[in-house]
């Protein structure tokens, strides 16, 4: 039976936390992913050719991962609170300056100022959710989390097209219009976040005595139950720990596969459609995000449910990669279909695999392998239009560069079959004064 007070608790927090944390990460997303907006009247503007774009599109993602890492753990230390509001305000700062690119060179260095600016974002609010729902509700929150990117680019797309239809008012052109509203839209998120988040349950003054007291007790609970089962304790531990490098690959090929889309994907439609950059071609690549915002809400509530993270994940991951490659053929709808398939797959996978490691480890163990395995993720971010624009270059066939990003997600499908849950093998029942029995299945 479900304790009562536990669920209410639980509640309360999705309401709370999971909307606010889902308009973090839109706008995280915006603002990483606006170059692809912004290509053509970047390369017009600063002289940028396609492989220094490409470079400097991927150059965020160098000092993300290198900071990732000593990001988490400041945020392990100082409260998540804080050092999210932190994050935002300078990355908010930091792309806003993007307005100010002048050439290849200025280019790259705010790309790696705005990489510094934004590490540890992401990893600080897995960790933060780790704090605040128990395992069997993780997941869903998860997910609901995890819709924010393609709902970012769901939005994104028509947004940015209306603000680069500002063109000229004020005289200023609209990719700088783009980079500046959605910088600034950043910071003042981030100055709310220091007075709306809490760091933990224990601190929530919307939470009753009572609920406090059963939300608590229960993360305890399970912190207690991962601290018995051997799990790694210190760096070293993780860093031999091979169910935390199996982890890491999955998200490593997971983040190579989504940006060798999000990077291209407004350029494809363009061509597609044969129409230049604007509110149309943002609305249609908004399609298949707003298809992976859909199955995103729905599917990591049934991993949970079902308890069968691994299968879906492996389903997932290979259907992602097929789908993708079966872009490259056919009619515009035969493509536009094929890659709302893909792009609903690798949405949904990452709130499922990523169940993993919160459910694995607890405390700072889990921060430094949650940091850990985002900061080898990202580098994926890094590798995926480089890699996309090699292959295409070195072949002559830009198709041979989507089949190698495509391929990355047929490999995420493999690291990911070999994990077993911490609870696959058993299955929890709540007993109504809060403490679990364990049956085995």
């Amino acid at each position: 039976m479900i304790n009562p007070t536990l669920a209410r608790a639980t509640a309360k927090a999705e309401r709370r936390l999971v909307p606010f944390l889902v308009v973090v990460y839109l706008v995280a997303f915006l603002d990483r992913a606006n170059v692809g907006f912004i290509k053509a009247e970047l390369q017009a503007h600063a002289a940028i050719s396609e492989s220094a774009f490409a470079l400097g599109a991927s150059l965020f993602f160098i000092t993300y991962a290198l900071l990732e890492v000593p990001s988490t753990l400041m945020m392990h230390k100082m409260g998540a609170k804080f050092w999210i509001s932190r994050i935002m305000v300078t990355w908010g700062l930091a792309s806003a300056a993007l307005m100010f690119t002048k050439g290849p060179i200025s280019f790259y260095a705010l790309r790696l100022l705005l990489g510094a600016a934004e590490a540890g974002l992401f990893p600080a609010v897995i960790y933060y959710m780790g704090c605040w729902f128990p395992d069997r509700s993780r997941g869903r929150a998860l997910g609901w989390f995890l819709i924010a990117g393609p709902l970012g680019l769901v939005i994104g797309g028509p947004m940015s097209g209306l603000l680069l239809g500002l063109d000229g008012f004020l005289s200023i052109p609209g990719w700088q219009w783009m980079v500046l509203v959605e910088g600034l839209a950043a910071c003042l998120l981030g100055i709310w976040a220091y007075s709306y988040l809490d760091d933990t349950p224990a601190k929530a003054s919307w939470l009753s005595e009572e609920e406090r007291a059963a939300l608590t007790g229960r993360l305890a609970q399970e912190a207690t139950s991962k601290t018995g089962n051997a799990t790694p304790a210190n760096w070293r531990e993780i860093l031999l720990d091979s169910k935390v490098w199996r982890a890491t690959a999955a998200q490593f090929f997971a983040v190579i596969t989504i940006y060798g889309i999000v990077f291209y994907l407004p350029s494809q439609v363009s061509s597609l459609l044969g129409k230049k950059m604007g509110f149309e071609v943002g609305l249609v690549t908004a399609v298949p995000w707003a298809v992976g915002c859909a199955v995103c809400i729905w599917l990591p509530a049934v991993a949970d449910r079902v308890n069968r993270h691994r299968l879906l994940s492996v389903i997932l991951f290979a259907l992602g990669g097929v789908s993708l490659g079966l872009t490259a053929y056919g009619s515009p709808t035969f493509r536009l279909f094929f890659m709302c398939i893909a792009c609903a797959s690798l949405v949904t996978v990452g709130p499922i695999y990523w169940s993993f490691l919160p459910r694995y480890l607890s405390g700072a163990a889990a921060a430094r392998a949650i940091g850990f395995a985002s900061s080898v993720g990202i580098v994926g971010a890094f590798i995926a239009p480089n890699l996309r624009a090699f292959v295409s270059q070195a072949t002559g066939d830009p198709n041979y560069g989507l089949f190698a990003v495509a391929a990355a997600s047929i490999a995420g499908a493999l690291c990911v079959s070999t994990l077993e849950w911490p609870d696959s093998t058993q299955r929890s029942t709540e007993q109504p004064n809060g403490t679990t029995s364990t049956t085995h299945a």
